[in-house]
């Protein structure tokens, strides 16, 4: 087998689709694997360029992959999408972020790493019941719109 430059690699829960290119841009990998396989193929994989679509759990892969020795790069979707060529599939997906990493001037996400990715937190959590914002979207809106007696 030809000696694999870039992987593409779109991930799921449990499915991981990758696709790798030689050094004359001709796919030479394309496989689907589920997640132990994968783990097992990329500790066996000489280090290599790889590219995941950057999501909340991409922060973890690209963690894992990077301390087998490969380089990551996280690619945004809103970047990523031009290059899929056909309907929308895990393995077209796997296929377009091959192709985008490879632009000169296409623009990568940083990994976070597991402290930084923990201490972001989207939404206030259940333990706390009414958050300011909440407050005072409830204080806006009942002033912006007065309820009329009588």
């Amino acid at each position: 087998m030809d000696k694999i430059i870039r992987i593409g690699m779109d991930t799921s829960k449990h499915v991981f689709q990758l696709h790798g290119v030689n050094a004359g841009e001709e796919p030479v990998l394309r496989k689907r694997m589920r997640r132990k396989e994968m783990i097992d193929f990329f500790t066996t994989c000489p280090p290599t360029l790889v590219s995941i679509e950057a999501c909340g759990g991409s922060h973890h892969w690209a963690r894992l992959l990077t301390s087998f020795g490969h380089e990551v790069k996280m690619i945004a979707p809103q970047l990523a999408k031009p290059y899929v060529k056909r309907n929308k599939n895990d393995a077209a997906d796997a296929e377009g972020l091959c192709e985008a990493m490879s632009r000169p001037t296409m623009r990568f996400v940083p990994v976070k790493t597991s402290s930084t990715h923990a201490d972001q937190r989207p939404y206030p959590s259940d333990s706390e019941p009414h958050s300011t914002r909440q407050r005072y979207g409830v204080t806006l809106m009942n002033s912006a719109f007065p309820q009329r007696r009588g």
